[in-house]
């Protein structure tokens, strides 16, 4: 996931503190500085492919780095940070949101750490003003606005360069521990152990990339063919919900491929997070005094056949995707994805735990192979599909569901009542029908501005009857928009019947 390490360069970062194991002094900023290197070799050596991005923050805030893999450029930006004024917490909290959006949007998980010395600031824009605006808004005027929660999934670290022992640390922890709660999506605050030098240093940041960036490692099987393979990002665990309740499930070390399906099948499923699959290289079994293989013929990069390589390219050739079990009733797909023309990966998309996570495919497990079915499901002719699997009951409902999913069907439903409406009176119960349909759909949606731009169709219609319609048409338009527009129309037990006119009368 991606990463925004937030740096404190205030005065007060500048402070000395006397190290034991070294007769020079170092300030908070040189050991925070020490142990954000910590952590990014930590991304040299397991998570290479992490995006991370370096912002300072006193007062003011700005980023020195935007969002890339070299870990280089980003260190060569801490060697150059300079000394600043008071802590302020609202302006770079504010500014992170529109950093991350214009990156990577609101949908992709990413990781705030906020290193800073335990100061929470004074006055306008410190730490405790912010927390309190938030939670009793009516003693805070609206220039103080707390900019939690981000607005895109995150997770808020803070960690502290200072003693747990000293009694205003405590008081500051527990303002963090109320700005991550703000926040409502996790997060921890992080203290060093023992005294503050540069080994506490970067036993403190290994915590924080150990607890966050360990990389995943599995198993990949289908059939006999096996390889171990890496994810990025790393999957987090998920909730699953059931009848008793809900619960916390991990993804399992070792991943099945259940079986093949075509693209066209699959269509686009519901999923909860997409990773890239990399294969991991083979263990290597320990020397023996027999062995008598050069070491340059040994199994180097690229020499030794992968199942990753071989399922990707079969995938991308046949236009198929491979239904993969990652967990106890837990289903994903392998698939390949393209950024380019020239450039393809493997990839693996997680649906919801559970065996129905995927309405059109009905139960996950009850899938089999082609071969058992005693009458080809796709046809002789390949002319038909199995998908989507029908129901055993019968639904309680006799009219067809509405669908607006996209804005064609919304328009065609409208038309459909426009059709009816210019053909009064004698389309006049197929037009209340619909009508009525339209309505009580718009109601379940939530989607009651609808009812407003009907009753404005409808009479645009009415003033646009050419003089030779029946009479009866100008009149049960009105009627139709003048009951849009009531209250009865927002409930959806109430139908909208015709008006009962003379001329109805006498045609009787």
């Amino acid at each position: 996931m991606p990463t925004v390490i937030a740096l404190d360069v205030s005065l007060s970062m500048s402070r000395p503190v006397k190290t034991e194991s070294s007769s020079s002094d170092f300030t908070r900023k040189h050991l925070a500085i020490h142990g954000i290197s910590t952590l990014l070799d930590y991304f040299t050596a397991t998570c290479k492919l992490e995006f991370t991005s370096l912002v300072v923050f006193s007062y003011l805030w700005e980023q020195l780095v935007p969002f890339t893999r070299d870990v280089d450029s980003i260190k060569a930006a801490l060697s150059s940070v300079g000394d600043y004024s008071k802590t302020c917490f609202e302006p770079v909290l504010a500014s992170l949101g529109s950093l991350v959006v214009d990156e990577f949007g609101g949908s992709t998980p990413t990781q705030v750490i906020l290193v800073t010395d335990g100061s929470t600031g004074v006055g306008a824009g410190s730490l405790q003003q912010l927390v309190e605006a938030w939670e009793q808004p009516e003693d805070h005027t609206d220039t103080v606005r707390c900019p939690l929660p981000f607005p895109f999934k995150s997770t808020l670290s803070v960690v502290c360069i200072a003693n747990p022992a000293d009694p205003q640390v405590k008081k500051s922890v527990n303002l963090y521990e109320r700005l991550i709660n703000l926040n409502q999506k996790g997060g921890e605050v992080f203290l060093p152990e023992g005294v503050l030098d540069l080994p506490s240093m970067a036993e403190l940041f290994t915590r924080v990339a150990e607890k966050y960036y360990t990389p995943y490692k599995g198993l990949l099987t289908c059939g006999h063919l096996k390889c171990n393979i890496t994810l990025h990002p790393a999957p987090e665990p998920c909730e699953k919900v059931n009848d008793l309740g809900s619960m916390e499930v991990e993804m399992s070390e070792k991943m099945e491929v259940c079986g093949f399906m075509d693209l066209a099948d699959i269509a686009s499923p519901p999923t909860i997070s997409r990773h890239l699959v990399l294969p991991l290289p083979a263990t290597k079994p320990p020397s023996t005094e027999t062995e008598t293989k050069p070491e340059e013929e040994e199994d180097g990069d690229g020499k030794t056949p992968s199942f990753t390589v071989l399922l990707h390219g079969s995938l991308k050739v046949e236009g198929m995707v491979a239904l993969t079990k990652v967990g106890p009733d837990w289903f994903g797909i392998l698939y390949s994805w393209a950024d380019s023309k020239k450039k393809s990966s493997l990839m693996l998309s997680l649906f919801q735990p559970g065996v129905d996570a995927v309405s059109w495919m009905g139960n996950l497990n009850y899938l089999s192979p082609i071969a058992d079915f005693s009458e080809p499901p796709y046809g002789d002719d390949d002319n038909q599909s199995p998908f989507p699997v029908r129901p055993k009951e019968k639904r309680s409902y006799a009219q067809s569901c509405v669908v607006w999913i996209k804005s064609v069907g919304l328009q065609a439903d409208l038309q459909k009542v426009i059709r009816h409406a210019r053909k009064l009176p004698d389309k006049q119960q197929q037009f209340y029908k619909e009508l009525n349909r339209v309505r009580k759909a718009a109601l379940a949606f939530g989607f009651v501005e609808l009812l407003e731009a009907m009753a404005a169709m409808l009479e645009r219609e009415c003033t646009m009857l050419p003089g030779t319609s029946h009479p009866d048409a100008a009149l049960q338009l009105t009627h139709a928009a003048s009951k849009l527009h009531m209250e009865m129309a927002k409930d959806a037990s109430q139908i909208i019947m015709p008006l009962r006119t003379n001329f109805a009368q006498e045609d009787g």
